[in-house]
Parts: C-alpha cells; structure tokens; sequence
C-alpha cells in the first residue's frame, strides 16, 4: 500500500512541477509526512532530492524544446545559492514541530495567492511579452542600473533560497513570477527557465543537509523521485495541449486543502 501510495503521490508532483514549473514541491513534504510516515525533518530532506531530480529531468526536457533561458536562470540561481546554504543551515537548529509549523504557514499562504490569482480578471487575459534584450546592469558604453528590477531579483531569488533550504521546497510559486517580472523572461521560457533554478538550490541545500546526519527512507524518496520524474515529463506535454488557467484552478484547489490538513495537524503541536 505504502508504495502504491509513493507511485500515486510522485506522479501528481511531477505533473505539477512539469505543467506549472513549480507547485509540486509543495505537496512532497506533506505526503513524505502523512502518506509515508516520515519525520519533518527526514521529509523536508526528502523532498530536496524529489524536487531537485525532477526538476532537473524537466528542465532537460524543456532545454530540448528551446525553453529555457540559460543565462538567466544561471544568474537567477546563483544569486538564491546563498540563501539555500543558510536555510538548510537554520533547519537543523529548530525542533520538528516548529519545521512542520512554519511549512503549514507557508502551504496557506500559498494556497491564498494562487486563488486570489486566479479570481482576478487579469489571470485570464493574456498580456505582451517584455523584450528579451533588457539587462539590469550594463558596462558598455557607460554604466546603467535598473537598480529597482536588480533589488526585485536579490530579494526573491534570496527568499526562494531560504525557503528550499530550510522547508525543502522549490519555490517555484515565486521563481516564476520574478522572473517574469524582474528579468524579462516570456512566459514560454519562464516555467522551463524555473525548472533550473530550482534544480540549483535544491542540489546546494541537499549537500549542506547531508552533514546534518538526517536521512529519510531512501527507499520510499527513489520510488516517489522515480515517479515524480515520469510525471514531469507528462506534465511538460500535457502543459503544451491544456489551457495554463484550468491547470491552475486543479492545482489551487488541490493545495487548498492539503494546506488546511497540514495546519489542522501542525499548529496543534506547538501548545
């Protein structure tokens, strides 16, 4: 059971994570901690090599489909490196509990913007790409700063590294809209472009932890990163044929209430 279990929970991850470039990695915890009776800790890790896996297994896919904007997101992920080393740093110094907690927290913040964006009329009409060729920062022929976009693009890419180091989760609820918004990325590239991000940060946050001396069920997380791999790349083709706003909605209302089924079983742990 256990397995069919991992299989079925691997596969709606991948899916997210392939279609919507960010998501599933919000439901890893939750399911390595109520589906498959792992630790908060143990799962927080856990959910570092699914993630950072699946991710990378997408963002080949989106590479080979001309999706992805190297550069960017190389520079992008760089910049949340550093977050990432402390994140994973400060989870090994709070209890299980307060992990789990902060997790719920995050899950019903998340789940709140994803439906005030889809209320909003804006959510469903299309609007113009920005241009390509827009640097932040220029030497040639003379210095320019776009020092409003640089500071947008330090700050989410640092809360992005945080947030995988220290709760294991991609982040790409958040890498999607910066890079969008901050370095001009068309909305064709920036799922693909999300996928390497993500992969960068979770690979730096899984090697600090590595020293922590947690370790989850390697059984469970290669049975879920193996199925969560197969859903990415069906996530990626079914993304391509299925309007981006119905997919959403889904996964809104599916985040919805793992959010308040993860508080309702963390907040009380705390009194």
């Amino acid at each position: 059971m256990t397995l069919v279990l991992a299989l079925a929970a691997g596969v709606l991850i991948g899916l997210s994570l392939g279609a919507l470039g960010g998501g599933g990695s919000i439901l890893a915890v939750p399911v390595l901690v109520y589906l498959l009776d792992q630790s908060p800790a143990q799962a927080t890790t856990g959910s570092l090599v699914v993630v950072g896996t699946t991710s990378a297994i997408g963002a080949l896919v989106a590479y080979r489909d001309d999706q992805v904007l190297l550069a960017r997101g190389t520079a992008f992920g760089a910049v949340a490196l550093g977050g990432a080393v402390v994140g994973a740093k400060a989870a090994a110094q709070v209890s299980e509990s307060v992990l789990l907690a902060c997790f719920a927290a995050l899950m019903l913040l998340v789940a709140g913007v994803m439906v005030t964006r889809l209320l909003s009329p804006a959510s469903r009409t299309a609007t113009a790409n920005p241009v390509l060729d827009d640097p932040l920062i220029t030497f040639s022929p003379k210095f320019a700063c776009q020092c409003p976009r640089a500071l947008k693009v330090l700050t989410t890419a640092t809360v992005v590294g945080l947030l995988t180091g220290f709760l294991g989760v991609g982040g790409g609820f958040l890498v999607v809209p910066a890079l969008l918004l901050a370095l001009a990325v068309p909305m064709e590239y920036a799922v693909g472009t999300s996928l390497l991000v993500i992969t960068m940060t979770s690979a730096v946050a899984l090697a600090v932890r590595a020293g922590a001396g947690v370790a989850p069920d390697w059984w469970l997380v290669a049975v879920l990163t193996a199925a969560s791999t197969a859903g990415a790349v069906a996530g990626g083709r079914i993304a391509s044929r299925t309007g981006s706003f119905r997919l959403q909605a889904a996964f809104a209302v599916l985040v919805l209430v793992v959010a308040f089924y993860t508080a309702a079983r963390a907040f009380p742990a705390l009194l």
